[in-house]
């Protein structure tokens, strides 16, 4: 198994965001409905909400020795905090994919950036921001393709049910869309 067949990625964004919540579904999603191997961790600031949260996911065929990412070929930042302390950290060549209305992206960087309004999406048809995580999600495996959109969507189902379910369903289906939409032609890898 070479490096290129695993993926590290780190999801970076304020406490309270559903980091954690968007790193869990991968992982499972990957594991339940892909047949990888995946290993999860997080960390967050003592105050938790409002604070830097930051939860890692490595993905392989293979085994998996250290549970930590040291530098992600994709990288997630959905506050301007987070994008502040771990922008750097991104692998050259890697993705940044941050939210326009919550990150101002630096132009100097080795890593391809894409920016979505994520925010505005999920708050315009949905009424509500607080799917971002989902929404993100959706966008990241739109363009990364590291797992199927119908994996991500059966961890998603099992996880939440009824009108949140629903709610959670249609964040995935925005993200998606979106990054179908104005990432037209740009694949990751």
């Amino acid at each position: 198994m070479s490096d290129e067949d695993r993926y590290r990625i780190v999801f970076s964004g304020a406490g309270g965001q559903g980091i954690i919540t968007a790193s869990i579904l991968l992982a499972e999603a990957a594991v339940f409905h892909e047949g990888w191997n995946a290993v999860q961790t997080q960390s967050y600031g003592p105050e938790a909400r409002g604070g830097v949260t930051r939860a890692d996911v490595i993905l392989s065929p293979g085994e998996i020795n250290y549970p930590k990412v040291i530098q992600p070929n994709i990288l997630v930042c959905l506050s301007q905090e987070a994008y502040s302390r771990y922008s750097s950290i991104v692998r050259p060549g890697g993705l940044l994919l941050t939210d326009g209305h919550h990150v101002r992206q630096r132009a100097n960087m080795d890593a391809r950036q894409l920016e979505l309004p994520l925010y505005e999406t999920v708050r315009e048809a949905l009424g509500t921001s607080q799917p971002l995580n989902l929404c993100m999600l959706g966008a990241m495996v739109a363009v990364t393709r590291v797992v199927r959109m119908q994996s991500l969507q059966a961890a998603t189902a099992r996880r939440f049910a009824g009108e949140a379910g629903s709610r959670n369903l249609r964040a995935l289906e925005l993200g998606a869309e979106l990054a179908e939409r104005l990432a037209a032609g740009y694949r990751w890898g």
